[in-house]
């Protein structure tokens, strides 16, 4: 029987909703101050009201003595790509006095190519041979650091474990080794009695015409393609019609009829999560934040593990506007070395966030600890009115330490960029248009090749080679 949606799982569907709404312009300048004020921008925390970000940047003010500063957080309103735009656009006019930005880790060649933010020195970065090699590497463009990985994401499967006891499935603990073959297999098993609400439609992802089409298919062209990349380290074209092809009967055969549930051609995130905790799907292709709130929907039942192939590395890190003067960018540089230092990242991990250092992973065991806040939490003076009690994070991974460890960190360290160039909106929007054919049912659908071979020619019109 499919379960009720708990408020934790309705609270992320609900932030995921806000994230894909349309927003205003960039805040007001903040007012002078004294002291001095930092002004953090960055899109919504999806860990929700006084989230992890916010409370991280409390303990920063609360130490204002060691550095004299204080820092602001500006949540910017409206999707990721209106996000971009706003925060592009405000750096280009100064129109915001924002000294710290939080990236897209896709944004930041743009953003660096651009000029609008600038190259970091080892001072921002607290003990950087702990990050992971392959999240670090989207801070850097055209040999350079622009930023510090803040928090990670990658692509995960989730499954109903329950589910697959009904239909007498060989294992229900899966590894990372599972297939796209044995799932399918799965999906076209029925239980021996099904009841009504048994549904056939077995897995469900983002498909809908905005970003996440683009992941799911560099997920999938990564998997049909030994070693694809649609640029190479300077952001020229280096893929070909045939790859392209390839990839495109990739994503086809994963996402088609029967196995995927219909309405995932018109999901994002937030509809992916609803159709799998109303029961509809035994399958989810989602994001790490998501767990908490499914692992409290459907405890032990709940099953997640990597992708099926290849899974798309996501995130944000942070970077320091090249409009801030020299004094504020010292302590910008500041501020992000805190933000993403070790303990940090394990209050990062402990919200629900894929940390970015290797040793937040090595700490956790059913919880990684969470220093900084905890600390600041013990000290009354800390909030007004002593409240301390609702700074503290909460456990809320109790079977957590062989998901991060088996599980997480081997996905985040397996992981595949999307097309690193400094044109990335151009091509994301050219993949979500060109792949159109495969999830528009009232229009015939060309070829595989066809399909390949109309986006080869596009994209080599978008990009240099």
């Amino acid at each position: 029987m499919a379960r009720r949606v708990t408020a934790a799982a309705l609270s992320l569907l609900s932030l995921a909703a806000l994230a894909s709404c349309t927003g205003g312009g960039p805040p007001e300048q903040p007012p002078d101050s004294d002291p001095p004020r930092i002004v953090v921008a960055s899109g919504q925390d999806v860990t929700g009201k006084n989230g992890i970000r916010q409370q991280l940047i409390d303990v920063w003010n609360a130490r204002q003595g060691e550095h004299g500063y204080r820092a602001r957080l500006v949540e910017l309103p409206g999707s990721a790509d209106q996000q971009r735009s706003q925060l592009l656009g405000a750096l280009q006019s100064g129109s915001a006095e924002y000294d710290v930005v939080n990236l897209d880790v896709t944004w930041i060649p743009e953003f660096a190519a651009a000029g609008v933010i600038r190259p970091l020195t080892g001072a921002a970065v607290a003990s950087p041979g702990d990050i992971i090699a392959s999240v670090d590497s989207t801070a850097h463009w055209d040999g350079k650091r622009y930023a510090v990985p803040f928090n990670s994401d990658v692509g995960l499967l989730y499954y109903r474990k329950d589910r697959l006891r009904e239909i007498g499935a060989s294992r229900t603990d899966l590894s990372a080794g599972v297939t796209w073959d044995e799932i399918r297999e799965w999906i076209n098993a029925r239980p021996p009695d099904p009841g009504p609400e048994y549904l056939d439609d077995g897995w469900t992802t983002q498909l809908a015409p905005y970003e996440g089409r683009t992941v799911n298919a560099i997920e999938a062209f990564a998997s049909a393609v030994p070693d694809f990349a649609l640029t190479d380290d300077r952001g020229r074209y280096a893929a070909d019609a045939d790859e392209l092809t390839a990839g495109v009967t990739g994503l086809r055969e994963r996402t088609a009829r029967p196995y995927t549930l219909e309405e995932a051609a018109e999901s994002r995130e937030a509809e992916s999560l609803s159709a799998f905790t109303e029961g509809r799907a035994t399958f989810l292709r989602h994001w790490p934040y998501v767990y908490p709130a499914l692992r409290e929907t459907f405890g032990d039942d709940l099953g997640v593990t990597q992708l099926p192939g290849k899974a798309v590395l996501g995130g944000q890190n942070l970077a320091v506007a090249s409009s801030a003067s020299e004094r504020r960018a010292e302590k910008a540089a500041e501020l992000i070395a805190f933000l993403t230092d070790p303990d940090s990242e394990r209050c990062l991990l402990r919200a629900g966030f894929a940390a970015t250092r290797t040793s937040a992973y090595r700490d956790a065991g059913s919880a990684p600890e969470c220093r900084h806040v905890a600390a600041y939490a013990e000290t009354p003076s800390a909030s007004p009115g002593g409240r301390s009690a609702e700074r503290t994070v909460p456990d809320l991974f109790p079977a957590g330490g062989s998901y991060f460890r088996h599980v997480l960190r081997p996905a985040l360290q397996e992981a595949v960029h999307r097309p690193r160039t400094p044109l990335y909106g151009a091509v994301t929007q050219t993949l979500i248009t060109g792949l159109d054919p495969l999830y528009d049912r009232t229009k015939d659908r060309p070829s595989d090749a066809e399909i390949g071979r109309r986006l080869d020619e596009a994209l080599r019109d978008v990009l240099p080679d």
